[in-house]
């Protein structure tokens, strides 16, 4: 394998792979993709915790998460066009500072994908059981699996079609939402303090506060740096591909953030008391129900299940097959997981891998809270190793000048991951750091045996 500083304008034989995957996918298939992963309406789903949390500074919480995500697609973009491969920071990693950190880096970023499927087929199924008791909650479970299984191993152009419809769909109830909100807040005189204390309550305002809530909502945007892991799929000549990815996921930020604040400050005006609500996972849909009634509220609860269970859950099990799919062809992982299916194109070994693991995981009980922790600790983790993979390639080995771009950028984003990163529970700091032992003594027992996969070169 060539590990070559800066060979992004070479092919793919010179970092050492053949083009195995195919190149279907433009930038909005690109920019839908990230779109999807991160659910435009995602807020429903957590809103009664963030509010909780920030005491009612929702909007704030968001538009602070949406900044401080701004820096990390910024090095995320950069990366990807020095690295136009598939493998997201496990790639970046391994080429931007060496084998073994890229190993431990696409180690954590598994412990986020590997998950995310498991924890959001839990949801949606307890969600679409409570709304429809004589389905038992295991028969949501096996639909949602399967399905997105299927879909992903048949191509990834059924699954960008797939994307096209979902997130159009999404949008549209986004929009009745928000037609609705507005409605009941132009029926209604609010003082000024209804208005601005979504961003700024200065007899709540707790910097603390605001970064645990922020923990809790920069969840809504992981996903962005997912966009990465298709690079071997983008459309025409592989030099470009880098530049459409990095693009298709600054972009993304913003356009998801501004969608995730709109719907949470309308939110925060219909219910200006966080402390409310009967219950905070059915917050949002409380306020739906003052806002239009039951139909708003039947609305955005199957919306939500629908868009975890299918829609986020079909591009995260995609995610990862592409992440072990690129961990395998380098021999990190067994060689078996880089299999391409012959007519479709598509690493279905590991895809189906990811569907069994789903399924062990959803068996054993695994809570939802105990799986989104772990989901927060193996996204932040990896993403610190982001940062520090951009100044080391650019300030230490390529010896540029630009310290706006190569140092001062990621230095804010890598500050502001780990402030966040600081305030995750101890529990998946303990679990987390579990995980990451488990891949020491795998790493050490593959080296003892001069893994291939383990043996430097150049």
């Amino acid at each position: 394998m060539n590990n070559s500083l800066d060979d992004s304008k070479g092919t793919m034989q010179d970092f050492g792979y053949r083009e195995e995957l195919k190149r279907t996918l433009d930038f909005w298939d690109l920019l839908i993709y990230g779109i999807v992963f991160m659910v435009p309406i995602a807020p429903f789903g957590i809103y009664g915790y963030v509010a909780s949390t920030s005491k009612g500074m929702v909007p704030l919480v968001y538009l602070i998460s949406m900044v401080g995500m701004l820096f990390t697609a910024l090095s995320y973009a950069r990366l990807a066009e020095v690295f136009p491969i598939a493998g997201s920071i496990y790639s970046y990693a391994q080429r931007g500072i060496n084998e073994h950190i890229g190993f431990f880096a696409g180690w954590l970023i598994l412990l986020d994908y590997i998950l995310i499927p498991a924890l959001l087929y839990t949801v949606s199924a307890t969600a679409l059981n409570n709304m429809i008791p004589f389905l038992p909650k295991f028969f949501w479970l096996m639909f949602f699996l399967l399905l997105n299984t299927v879909i992903n191993v048949l191509g990834i152009e059924i699954t960008a079609k797939t994307n096209r419809i979902v997130v159009a769909l999404e949008l549209i109830v986004l929009i009745i939402f928000l037609a609705f909100g507005l409605t009941a807040v132009s029926n209604h005189i609010y003082g000024p303090d209804t208005w601005i204390n979504p961003i700024y309550n200065k007899e709540e305002f707790d910097i603390s506060l605001l970064m645990t809530a922020t923990s809790l909502a920069v969840l809504s945007f992981l996903g962005f740096d997912s966009i990465s892991t298709l690079t071997e799929e983008v459309r025409g000549e592989r030099t470009n591909a880098g530049k459409v990815v990095g693009k298709a996921i600054i972009i993304s930020i913003p356009v998801v953030g501004v969608m995730f604040i709109a719907q949470t400050w309308v939110a925060a005006i219909l219910v200006p008391d966080y402390t409310s609500f009967s219950r905070l996972e059915g917050a949002f849909y409380e306020v739906a129900q003052i806002a239009g009634g039951s139909f708003l509220k039947g609305v955005t609860s199957v919306a939500t299940a629908l868009a975890w269970g299918i829609t986020n859950a079909l591009v995260a099990q995609a995610a990862i097959s592409r992440i072990l799919f690129s961990m395998a062809r380098d021999r990190k992982l067994p060689v078996i997981l880089a299999v391409i299916h012959p007519k479709y194109k598509t690493p279905y070994v590991s895809t189906i891998l990811v569907a069994l693991i789903t399924l062990i995981i959803i068996l054993a009980g695994a809570s939802i809270d105990d799986l989104a922790s772990l989901v927060n600790f193996g996204a932040l983790s990896s993403f610190l190793i982001l940062h520090i993979t951009l100044i080391n390639h650019f300030i230490f080995r390529k010896k540029s000048k630009d310290y706006f771009k190569h140092l001062f950028l990621p230095l804010v984003g890598l500050l502001f991951i780990g402030y966040v990163w600081m305030s995750i529970g101890s529990l998946a700091k303990e679990l987390g750091f579990i995980w990451t032992v488990i891949g020491i003594l795998y790493m050490i027992i593959m080296k003892l045996f001069h893994h291939e996969g383990f043996t430097s070169r150049n």
